[in-house]
C-alpha cells in the first residue's frame, strides 16, 4: 500500500469553517483487530479459560467476521507471522479480503529482553531487537501493510537510582532510526504505555510519543525517507491505545489531539478500562463511553479516516462475540458523533460564557433512549441566578 497521507489531519479549524467540516466529514469506522488474542494468553494469577487455538484456527475466526465488519489484521513477528508460514496469511488475504495491516516486531516477551529491547545497554540484545525491527518492517513493506506498531512493553525500569535515562531513550530513538533507514519509506505507529510489565514504560505518555516522532525523525538519514518528511509526511507516528491512556489518567481528546496536531496518529487501538488499575483490554464501550465520545469528536474535527484497532482480552466470551460487541460499540458512538448539531455545539464551545451548560444538557439528550421525555433545553437551561 502507499504511505497514508495524514497531512490533513494538522488542519485547524473554528467557526463556521470547523462546522462546515463536522457536518460533512463523516466517522466511518473501519475495523482491525490483532490476532493475538484470538488465542487465550498465559496470565500469572490463573489457567486459562479457553483451548490454545493455532494461527489456521484464528483465522477462520476472523473470516467468519468479515461479512459483520473485520477488514484487517493484526500479527507479531515472528511468533505469529513468519518467513515460514508467510503463504498461509498470503492465502487467507487472498481468500477473504480481509487485509493484514501491520507486521509488529515482538519485542518484549522473548527471555533475551529481560532488561529492554531497542533500549538494551546489552550491545548484543539491542542488536538483536533492531534486527527484529528491521525484518518486520521488510515483511510490512513486502506484504503491503500500512505501518509497523512498535510497543516497548519491556523497555524501561523499577528502580530508578542511577539509570542514565537520557542515554536509555537515545538507544532506543537511534535504533528504530536505523531499521527504518534499512527498510526505507515505511512507517512506524507507536504505542505508548505508562507500565505494565516494567514498573515505568519508556515514552509512556502520549506527548512523550509525539517527542519520540521528532527524535526519530531528526535520526533518519536514508534519501527516501528523508524526500518523504520534506514534502511533509511523518514516518515516526502513533498508535495510542484507549486503555493505555487511562491507565496513565490521560484525558482520551486531549491525549488524541497530540498526535493529530502534527499528523501522526496512523492508527488507533479500542477497548476499554478504568482510569489507572492494571491493563484490563475490557469491550469496547463497556467503561467510560463519554471518554470514547469525545475521542471521536476530535477525530472527526482532524479527518481521522485509519483503521479502528481492536486490543481485546476477552477472557470469559468467544472472541467472536466480544469482537462483535466493540463493533457495535464504536458504530454506535460514531453514529451519535456524527448526528449532533455541530454549530450549537462548536458555539457553545467557542463562547463558554454566552452558552453555559449547553453542551452537558445536549449530550445528556443525544445519548438519551428515544422514548425519554425530557423538558426542552431552555427549559433546563433557565437560570434563577
Amino acid at each position: 500500500m502507499p504511505l497514508a497521507d495524514l497531512r490533513a489531519q494538522t488542519v485547524s479549524r473554528s467557526g463556521d469553517a470547523l462546522v462546515r467540516h463536522l457536518e460533512s466529514f463523516e466517522l466511518k469506522p473501519r475495523f482491525s483487530a490483532g490476532i493475538w488474542f484470538f488465542s487465550p494468553p498465559d496470565s500469572r494469577f490463573h489457567g486459562k479459560y479457553k483451548p490454545d487455538l493455532p494461527i489456521e484456527a484464528r483465522l477462520d475466526i476472523a473470516a467468519s467476521l468479515k461479512d459483520y465488519g473485520l477488514e484487517g489484521l493484526e500479527a507479531h513477528y515472528p511468533n505469529e507471522i513468519n518467513e515460514e508460514n508467510l503463504d498461509l496469511w498470503r492465502a487467507f488475504v487472498r481468500d477473504t479480503g480481509i487485509r493484514l495491516i501491520t507486521v509488529i516486531p515482538l519485542l518484549f516477551y522473548d527471555r533475551q529482553f529481560e532488561f529492554g529491547s531497542l533500549s538494551n545497554p546489552d550491545p548484543v540484545v539491542r542488536r538483536a531487537a533492531i534486527d527484529r525491527t528491521q525484518r518486520s518492517l521488510a515483511l510490512t513493506k513486502a506484504l503491503g501493510c500500512d505501518f509497523s506498531i512498535v510497543w516497548p512493553g519491556i523497555d524501561g525500569y523499577e528502580n530508578p537510582f542511577g539509570i542514565d535515562m537520557v542515554a536509555m531513550r537515545h538507544r532506543f530513538a537511534a535504533g528504530l532510526a536505523e531499521a527504518m533507514d534499512a527498510v526505507p519509506g515505511v512507517r512506524i505507529a507507536f504505542e505508548p504505555k505508562p507500565y505494565e510489565p516494567r514498573g515505568r514504560i519508556l515514552y509512556s505518555l502520549t506527548p512523550e510519543g509525539v517527542l519520540l516522532g521528532r527524535q526519530v525523525e531528526a535520526l533518519l538519514q536514508h534519501d527516501q525517507n528523508r524526500r518523504l518528511l520534506e514534502e511533509g509526511h511523518t514516518l515516526m507516528c502513533m498508535n495510542p491505545e484507549i486503555g493505555h491512556l487511562l491507565m496513565g489518567f490521560e484525558d482520551v481528546a486531549y491525549a488524541l489531539s497530540w498526535p493529530l496536531s502534527e499528523g501522526r496518529l496512523a492508527h488507533t487501538h479500542w477497548n476499554s478500562q478504568p482510569l489507572g488499575n492494571y491493563d484490563q483490554d475490557l469491550n469496547v464501550g463497556l467503561i467510560s463511553p463519554e471518554q470514547m465520545e469525545a475521542g471521536l469528536y476530535t477525530l472527526k474535527m482532524h479527518s481521522y479516516n485509519g483503521y479502528y484497532g481492536l486490543d481485546i482480552n476477552p477472557e470469559r466470551m468467544p472472541v467472536d462475540v466480544a469482537l462483535k460487541i466493540s463493533m457495535d460499540a464504536l458504530r454506535a458512538a460514531c453514529d451519535r458523533v456524527n448526528s449532533i448539531d455541530h454549530a450549537r455545539i462548536i458555539e457553545a464551545a467557542e463562547t463558554p460564557s454566552a452558552h453555559r451548560g449547553v453542551r452537558e444538557a445536549y449530550m445528556i439528550r443525544a445519548r438519551a433512549p428515544r422514548h425519554t421525555q425530557l423538558p426542552p433545553i431552555a427549559q433546563t437551561l433557565a437560570s434563577v441566578t
